[in-house]
């Protein structure tokens, strides 16, 4: 499945360098970059370069895509040390989510209220 930019997408202009961010990861298929809106004293947004409006896009094609948003989320948290933290991704209007390029956020640096299960 080949997927492009969406010229309209606010995190695909974050990616093209169009919209100035804090980059804290590169690579040649995920972005990286702090949120101007932080929930914790730590908190990354970490992208697909290429444009996937929900986790409800990916497939089996992008098995390897979403594992390296994983790693990468967790590498974010372990240069910084954390020693703990949240990862969320926020699916669909329903699911709390606001801008539609698939994203996880990593939030840390503090205790993390709440459970999830």
């Amino acid at each position: 499945m080949s997927v492009r930019p969406d010229p309209d997408c606010l995190f695909c202009k974050i990616v093209a360098g169009e919209i100035p961010s804090t980059r804290l990861y590169e690579d040649d298929k995920v972005f990286a970059f702090a949120d101007v809106n932080p929930q914790a004293p730590f908190h990354g947004l970490v992208v697909p370069k290429d444009h996937l409006a929900t986790l409800d896009e990916f497939d089996d094609s992008q098995a390897e895509l979403a594992g390296r948003l994983m790693l990468v989320a967790k590498s974010l948290a372990a240069e910084r040390r954390l020693p703990g933290y949240r990862v969320a991704m926020n699916v669909n209007s329903e699911g709390g989510q606001v801008i539609f390029h698939a994203h996880l956020h990593v939030l840390g640096g503090r205790q993390m209220k709440g459970s999830l299960g």
